[in-house]
């Protein structure tokens, strides 16, 4: 039985390899983007598979009559993708207040909306999967990414409790870790030349020219190769909560965790001090 699809940010990237991947193999999709212009082949290639749809995720009440539409249109609605976000680079302290709250709004409540807008229909169905894109960065921290990070490690958090919430409804939930993909003329992205790029502070310009040498020269993922493992996790009867796509980040990641917990053990002695005469009084005062 084919799926019933609904992806944000399917303009380009890897966002627009997901619904081709969709579409190739006889699926529909709900194709959303805030400007459907370039989704034109698709729908002259696919005809009524495919259901281009103008949407800013930032624009609740717009979120949900969209989703409201796709799923009458379809009838249903099978997995949904919150793909649509970007990254804000500046140091921590070179983030202005407006900057921070546009990524918040973007790569956080964005996708909130959509999955508020959405549950409802699919837990009526007693079915569903809610795909979450996240990011390495989503597990790692680096200099000049905390807002990016920030919200990645946000929807980390939200995608999992989701997934703890809506289990009995016959509903999955997957949060999707990518690494770098060449989504920009066969290239990984360069995070210092995509315009969203703060004020710089001259104090931090070391710090940017060793993220420049870095930038865009590891390994770059193919697109097409994640949208086909995308289809894997949709089919697969019971899909991760969380999978990286690509392994560049893996050693990273795993001595990032490692580090955590050696941290945490060499500090044990600390932190039973820290509880205090109210160890095993839960909710006690701190």
């Amino acid at each position: 039985m084919s799926k019933v699809w609904f992806v944000t940010g399917s303009s380009r990237g890897l966002g627009r390899r997901f619904v081709e991947a969709a579409l190739g193999r006889g699926d529909r999709v709900v194709a959303t983007a805030r400007s459907t212009e370039s989704l034109g082949d698709l729908v002259a290639t696919y005809g009524d598979a495919v259901l281009p749809l103008e949407m800013d995720v930032t624009d609740k009440p717009a979120v949900f009559e969209t989703v409201k539409r796709a799923a009458e249109h379809f009838g249903r609605l099978d997995v949904i993708v919150n793909n649509a976000g970007y990254a804000q680079i500046g140091a921590i302290e070179e983030l202005t207040e407006p900057e921070l709250r546009a990524q918040l709004e973007t790569n956080v409540f964005g996708p909130l909306w959509v999955i508020q807008a959405a549950l409802p229909i699919l837990r009526e169905q007693g079915s569903g999967h809610f795909v979450q894109l996240s990011s390495a960065a989503g597990l790692i921290a680096m200099p000049l990414g905390g807002a990016y990070q920030a919200s990645r490690w946000a929807i980390e958090a939200l995608g999992e409790t989701l997934a703890k919430e809506v289990a009995g409804f016959g509903i999955k939930v997957t949060i999707v870790e990518p690494g770098g993909y060449a989504t920009r003329d066969g290239k990984n992205p360069n995070p210092l030349a995509n315009g969203h790029v703060s004020e710089p502070n001259p104090v931090y310009d070391g710090i940017r020219r060793g993220l420049a040498e870095v930038a865009g020269k590891q390994p770059a993922g193919d697109p097409k190769a994640a949208a086909q493992a995308l289809l894997k996790v949709v089919d697969a009867p019971n899909p991760p909560v969380r999978v990286l796509f690509g392994q560049g980040f893996y050693p990273i990641i795993q001595q990032a965790y490692a580090d955590r917990l050696a941290t945490w053990d060499e500090w044990q002695e600390l932190s039973a001090e820290a509880q205090g005469g109210s160890a095993g009084i839960v909710g006690a005062d701190r």
